[in-house]
């Protein structure tokens, strides 16, 4: 997730360019789906290839690897060159002009002889949809590949943040390239880069888009999948955004398969702007945002691949999945409203994120006295709703506020 940084680069040559080597086959295409697992996405609809540790591992554990040096810099150019390099593998299709799979991103500085000077590289690659028309609508799945480098002679290897969210994305776009027809919209793959210097990829992203960005249905992006929040005993996936689309929100419930994992539905509102889903929310576009929660090693030295729950990462690569091929295949795009729906979701999610935190260990989780009556405080309140069975417009901005400032003073 994202916090400022500074050191910019000038990539000294253009990032393997050119056009992918051809389209898949239909025996490839059937020997993938074969190699793979199969679940159902819904009932009406095909079996998808099922994403396991095995896919999901190596990313993590090669992105997150000294080799990358925490991925700031021209070692996030380099975390950008294995994106397409796997873009390559799939015979994924470039994304922007002149058949490239890489978007240079300038300074933000508007002095003229900086304009210039290049910061960072989005990657991006695509799946052409089977329809004539709809083809032409895209379902978007973006993650960003940068973190935080060396400090003071330590790696911030980042493997929650954000190789996690990288593994998610390469594996939905093995899964869905395995496909022997491709989904009835287009589906497109992005790697942003400078997410930890606010949103300065993704940002760029929307603002110089390949197709004119209203044409985007859908935008899903995972940023920290494979830990928990605060490390409590806490399995659920947080998974926000779908109170600004009901028909977001009604594919969400239909694609969560309870024995595979647990989602916890939460309104964007009470965490902020936490990553790259800001830029399209601010253009009105239905995006989904999936995270695990902050936890202790958050931005430190310590978040490394042997703390990650490589199982929760493969779930919720296959929750992705099929809500992406279920959006890409709908007769109706979801649309965006502003009109949020009081739902119970939040206070229950909040309910039991405080019990947890008020029954943990004092040495595993210490709580100050004044923590301690927040959380509290947080507790009961939620407990009252829950108990009333309804939310109100009164309840719901004090539970924000309460949320954020939980964010802030106790993970």
């Amino acid at each position: 997730m994202q916090r400022e940084v500074t050191h910019s680069h000038r990539p000294s040559k253009p990032l393997l360019g050119g056009r992918a080597r051809g389209s898949r086959s239909w025996f490839v295409s059937v020997m993938w789906s074969a190699m793979l697992l199969s679940t159902p996405v819904f009932a009406d609809e095909p079996a998808l290839p099922t994403i396991t540790v095995r896919q999901v591992r190596p990313h993590i554990e090669t992105l997150a690897g000294p080799d990358y040096r925490g991925r700031q810099g021209p070692d996030a150019f380099r975390a950008a060159q294995y994106i397409v390099a796997r873009f390559r593998e799939l015979k994924l299709k470039p994304l922007f002009p002149d058949r490239r799979f890489d978007q240079q991103i300038p300074t933000a500085s508007e002095r003229p002889e900086e304009a210039t000077h290049i910061v960072g590289v989005n990657v991006g690659a695509w799946i052409e949809g089977s329809d004539p028309v709809l083809k032409d609508e895209y379902i978007v799945i973006g993650v960003h590949h940068d973190h935080l480098g060396v400090r003071e002679g330590e790696i911030y290897a980042g493997a929650d943040d954000n190789a996690t969210g990288v593994a998610m994305m390469l594996e939905a776009a093995r899964a869905i390239s395995a496909l022997p027809t491709p989904p009835k919209r287009s589906v497109v793959f992005v790697g942003f880069d400078l997410e930890e210097h606010l949103l300065w990829g993704s940002r760029w992203f929307v603002a110089h888009p390949p197709w004119p960005i209203e044409r985007v249905k859908l935008f899903m992006t995972a940023d920290m999948i494979g830990r928990s929040l605060g490390d409590l005993p806490l399995p659920a996936i947080f998974v926000m955004g779908s109170e600004h689309s009901p028909a977001v929100r009604e594919t969400l419930d239909r694609a969560t398969q309870n024995d595979e994992v647990e989602v916890a539905k939460l309104g964007v509102a009470l965490v902020g702007t936490r990553s790259d889903y800001g830029p399209f929310r601010d253009r009105q576009i239905p995006f989904l945002f999936f995270s695990s929660g902050q936890h202790p090693d958050y931005h430190s030295p310590r978040d490394v691949p042997a703390k990650v729950d490589y199982r929760k990462v493969a779930n919720v690569t296959n929750l992705a999945v099929r809500i992406t091929h279920a959006v890409a295949n709908a007769q109706q795009t979801p649309q965006w409203t502003s009109d949020v729906e009081l739902t119970l979701d939040e206070p229950k999610a909040m309910e039991r994120i405080t019990t947890l935190l008020l029954e943990a260990k004092s040495e595993d989780r210490p709580l100050t006295d004044v923590q301690r009556y927040m959380v509290s405080t947080v507790r009961n309140r939620t407990r009252r709703i829950l108990e009333k069975g309804s939310m109100s417009a009164d309840d719901r901005t004090w539970l924000t506020r309460m949320s954020q400032l939980l964010l802030l003073s106790v993970f």
